[in-house]
């Protein structure tokens, strides 16, 4: 029998009922802070460091966050090396260092995109610090890490 997408039992039917059929979840929980070194910290007048912060009663799973900088510095169009980070798990009410962030790139777009498995689901959000945004005036209390900087939840 030849193949026919109208079919109600076709391959091709099949895939686009159980496309429309999956919950579009999202992510809670869950947050990206870029924060200031202490003084008394290595190349503190040089660095801030970006962390994620699983604000969850349990932990999340299989986590992946891809950051890249983009945008403009003296009139010229800048781009970051896109870096990927994996973590097993992070536990519950637990922040972990993604990386060091340069003073220098501040300016950019600063853009964080993170997927990870929770109760069997997988969840995605980007995250991205609009140039600007990464000032003192935009400083905020950072839970569990008990300092101020740029939060996005």
């Amino acid at each position: 029998m030849p193949f026919n997408p109208r079919d109600s039992d076709s391959l091709y039917t099949q895939h686009f009922v159980m496309k429309k059929d999956i919950p579009i979840l999202k992510v809670e929980e869950v947050a990206i802070a870029i924060i200031p070194r202490l003084e008394h910290e290595e190349d503190y007048e040089e660095f801030w460091d970006a962390y994620l912060i699983n604000l969850k009663d349990e932990p999340i799973h299989a986590v992946l966050v891809n950051s890249t900088g983009y945008g403009e510095i003296d009139g010229e169009q800048r781009r970051t090396t896109t870096l990927r980070y994996f973590w097993d798990n992070i536990g519950p009410k637990e922040a972990v260092k993604i990386e060091p962030v340069q003073k220098s790139v501040l300016p950019l777009a600063n853009e964080y995109w993170v997927s990870f498995s929770f109760h069997d689901y997988l969840y995605d959000k980007k995250y991205v610090f609009v140039p600007g945004s990464l000032e003192t005036m935009h400083f905020t209390d950072v839970p569990l890490l008990h300092r101020k900087g740029v939060m996005i939840k």
